[in-house]
């Protein structure tokens, strides 16, 4: 599930805990910044039971997390993605 409008302060372990109240959590991920090391203010979180975890995105959408309305959804493919960097494409010049 993609996690978003997460506030800046919110813990891989803290959005475990949250998720865990709906069923068994595989993995709770926040997406850091790879320069700054602070959050991005989302993350995937992934269920091992798929009615747990469309139970839990229908029951948090609009949860409020640190004074922030969060919003869960099902995650999706990277559209577009080559898996490639900018730097691999250009790496001609």
């Amino acid at each position: 599930m993609y996690v978003s409008n997460l506030g800046f302060h919110v813990t891989d372990e803290d959005l475990k805990k949250l998720f865990d109240g709906y069923g068994t959590v595989n993995s709770a991920k926040v997406i850091m910044d790879k320069f700054t090391g602070k959050s991005r203010g989302f993350g995937f979180v992934e269920m091992q039971v798929d009615d747990e975890a469309q139970h839990a995105i229908k029951e948090l959408e609009g949860y409020e997390l640190e004074g922030r309305s969060i919003s869960v959804s099902p995650a999706r493919p990277k559209s577009g993605s080559t898996g490639k960097s900018f730097s691999d494409r250009n790496s001609r010049w």
